[in-house]
């Protein structure tokens, strides 16, 4: 695995809010970058249609089942499910609750704008940079 230059920013993020949400352009590497830092979080896919369903249809059962130390991959495709987070976290009173990914898109980030102001922290990941290509001796 190539070590990513915003791990460290990210971990940061995770102990100042009880969200962090890592946006980016699809195949940027946000979910293996959550998974690289965060690896005793649980992560539960929301591209998954079983998944994606239970988090629309009850979104308090899906809070119950996954409750903190969480990768919520491609939150995107259920935005109603940031207000149900939004409420859970604010009784929990905890930071690295949630670790949210998803593709950068002006709906998600009017979404988490909205329903989490203050309580999140946002990192936009693009593609391996020149420098983490060449610290991985992936360039001559």
């Amino acid at each position: 695995m190539i070590r990513r230059t915003q791990q460290d920013k990210l971990r940061q993020l995770a102990t100042k809010y009880p969200f962090v949400t890592i946006t980016g352009p699809r195949q940027s590497g946000k979910s293996t970058l959550a998974e690289m830092t965060f690896p005793d979080y649980r992560r539960v896919s929301l591209e998954d249609l079983d998944n994606r369903a239970f988090a629309a249809e009850d979104p308090h059962g899906f809070i119950a089942t996954y409750p903190a130390r969480i990768i919520i991959d491609e939150v995107q495709r259920v935005p109603s499910l940031l207000s149900y987070l939004q409420t859970h976290a604010d009784r929990e009173r905890q930071t690295g609750l949630y670790i949210l990914t998803g593709s950068q898109n002006t709906e998600l980030m009017e979404a988490v704008d909205q329903s989490l102001a203050g309580r999140v922290g946002i990192l936009t990941l693009l593609p391996f940079s020149h420098e983490e290509m060449r610290a991985a001796g992936c360039e001559s």
